[in-house]
């Protein structure tokens, strides 16, 4: 099922800075590969494209069986500023060369409660650029697995890894193992080096704990330095927590991150609609 025509625009630019095609790319970074068959992107099906409308799409992260990680600016029309009805979105877990894994429309959404899309673009939104979205069924499968969070946030200097969609690769996620954090910012952002284009919004990106990709932050923007681009995510803390909180607190099921789902048995992979533009 191709999807066409999508207008990647979901990633927020800031202010004055106008992003370039090469990246910060440091010493030991890779490039990026893409996962574009089962056995490449095995142990990353949770990591889906997130369509909003039949006009964008951003990127989103299962973190629980029925709740999906992203940016909050996702969820709003970047022209009006609008917020866009959920039931308008559709998560598609492991989208690739026009399958998915699983497909899952949204119930309700709760977004970080200092971001606004008002003002303009700022540093400050980066940094509360959040949300938790509650999926219409949970997806129980052993091949989409829901990825934990990370207790801390990454120093400067360390590796991480991302996995996005991202414009002239919408078909397929990309993975680059490895970039580097070069600034944790006091006013809660993190500066990376990696490779991010439109499209990569709600990227989740991962420190690997013993192995086992944690997640310890969310693309929101990227920014031009010296000729090359930079991603910019946020901090998380506890604030994932507090926002699947707050969604139990409207009458979701009680859910706890990174839980490991079981098989599911109703082939959710044949189950990805088609999106006319």
């Amino acid at each position: 099922m191709l999807i066409r025509n999508l207008i990647a625009a979901a990633l927020v630019m800031m202010p004055g800075l106008v992003p370039l095609g090469a990246s910060a790319q440091m010493p030991g970074d890779s490039r990026l590969q893409m996962l574009g068959t089962s056995d490449a992107g095995r142990g990353w099906m949770a990591v889906g494209r997130l369509n909003i409308t039949a006009r964008s799409f951003c990127t989103a992260t299962l973190i629980a069986p029925d709740r999906i990680l992203t940016a909050a600016h996702c969820l709003f029309d970047s022209n009006t500023g609008a917020r866009v009805d959920e039931r308008a979105i559709e998560f598609l877990a492991g989208w690739r060369t026009g399958r998915a894994e699983a497909a899952r429309g949204i119930r309700r959404a709760v977004i970080e409660p200092g971001f606004s899309m008002q003002g303009g673009q700022s540093l400050q939104r980066v940094a509360n650029d959040l949300a938790v979205l509650e999926l219409d069924r949970p997806i129980r499968m052993t091949g989409v697995q829901p990825f934990p969070m990370a207790g801390h946030a990454p120093a400067a200097g360390s590796a991480v890894a991302v996995v996005s969609y991202a414009r002239e690769r919408a078909e397929a996620p990309s993975l680059q193992d490895r970039c580097t954090v070069l600034d944790r910012r006091t006013d809660g952002i993190l500066v990376m080096s990696c490779a991010i284009d439109f499209g990569a919004s709600g990227a989740p990106v991962f420190a690997l704990d013993g192995g086992v990709p944690h997640i310890v932050s969310v693309i929101s923007a990227m920014a031009d330095s010296d000729g090359s681009s930079l991603a910019l995510g946020m901090q998380l803390g506890a604030r994932v927590e507090a926002l699947m909180a707050e969604l139990d607190n409207q009458g979701g099921t009680p859910r706890r991150l990174g839980l490991s789902p079981t098989p599911e048995s109703d082939g959710a992979r044949g189950s990805a609609r088609f999106v006319r533009p």
